[in-house]
């Protein structure tokens, strides 16, 4: 038995965020301790995407790796099996660092 909770990092498109919540809940119900992308939504009525910085972009995608560093798996959100840039380059990092990975959807 574990000394611990198993630590779930969720991964995927911002577009997804309503299923990352679900997925979020549903582990945290199961006794899950989750890390996920803070999520920005846009302000009704603002007609550009752009709410943070190139800069601040980079920094925050540099925060997520460290999400998966915490972690002992990571599940990716992708619903009809969608992977987006950013969410392919957390896939490989957490190949990278032997992190196991799975998936909501079939890729």
């Amino acid at each position: 038995m574990p000394d611990r909770p198993e630590i779930v990092c969720i991964c995927g498109s911002a577009r997804f965020v309503a299923e990352m919540s679900a997925a979020n809940r549903d582990l945290t119900l199961a006794g899950v301790i989750v890390v996920a992308p803070a999520v920005f939504l846009r302000p009704e009525g603002q007609e550009t995407d752009e709410l943070i910085t190139n800069e601040q972009k980079t920094a925050l995608g540099a925060l997520h790796l460290r999400r998966i560093d915490l972690a002992d798996r990571v599940l990716v959100v992708n619903p009809g099996g969608y992977l987006g840039e950013s969410t392919s380059r957390e896939i490989d990092y957490a190949h990278a660092t032997s992190k196991p990975v799975s998936f909501t959807d079939p890729t």
